[in-house]
């Protein structure tokens, strides 16, 4: 399994602060015990190295090489592959195992129409002092540092981040929760190509423009260049991929 680090800490710490979901745990009768299960956590781990570009679409998950890093029986990874299957963050084939699953171009155009349907409305109706731009100015920030040290990874990271917050401007726990369930399959879609200065270059100053826009307190003009950056977005990924599948 191959093991990346990033070049700097804040990217990685700012995206997974983002899609840290609080989950509902097994607990007492009474509802109040909010300790995760070994296999929650065990499945944290593995969604971790998701979202920090560790693991790729296609990566062949060994259970063998798991149960002895992770220090856990076959059957909790076991429990652990059968939940993170079911969010589709993993695939299963028969006789050849368990691998993190590769996005299919109608699942990139489904993801980008409800990034569309959740951001654009969230960020028009925003507040310019809501905590959240704040959130939305540090992550273009650390995409820019990211930018000239040359770490496309942490560009990723900061992106991911930048657009969370936005959702976050909606101040509504629930779609901010299934946002980060979206977050990872789009993090799945950036791990598709190859080029990552190449995917995330284009839209750096980009995400700076609509800040700035939110800042100024004219959030629609934000909204309307959100809504022409994911299509423009949408469009560059998927010519990306058509290529990629036509040359394998």
């Amino acid at each position: 399994m191959n093991k990346k680090q990033d070049k700097t800490e804040l990217p990685k710490l700012l995206e997974q602060e983002a899609l840290a979901a609080p989950r509902t745990r097994r607990g007492g009768g009474n509802g109040s015990d909010t300790s995760p299960t070994l296999a929650e956590s065990v499945a944290d781990h593995i969604r971790e190295r998701v979202v920090s570009g560790v693991l790729v679409p296609g990566s062949h998950l060994s259970e063998i090489h798991l149960t002895e890093e992770l220090q856990v029986s076959r059957n909790t990874l076991r429990e652990v592959f059968r939940l993170l299957t079911k969010e589709g963050l993993l695939r299963y084939e028969a006789n050849r195992g368990v691998f993190v699953s590769t996005p299919s171009m109608s699942t990139i155009v489904d993801i980008y129409r409800v990034r569309r349907l959740i951001e654009c409305p969230a960020l028009r109706q925003a507040h310019p002092r809501h905590p959240a731009a704040r959130k939305m100015r540090e992550a273009v920030d650390i995409a820019h540092k990211c930018r000239e040290a040359g770490d496309w990874l942490g560009v990723g990271s900061a992106d991911i981040a930048f657009h969370a917050s936005i959702v976050e401007l909606a101040d509504s726990q629930r779609l901010s929760d299934f946002y980060r369930q979206i977050s990872l399959e789009l993090r799945l879609v950036f791990g598709l190509l190859r080029d990552p200065e190449f995917l995330h270059g284009p839209f750096i100053d980009q995400n700076r423009a609509i800040v700035s826009q939110l800042e100024e307190g004219n959030s629609v003009l934000g909204a309307d260049t959100l809504e022409a950056y994911l299509l423009q977005a949408e469009r560059f990924i998927l010519g990306a991929y058509s290529r990629l599948m036509a040359n394998p």
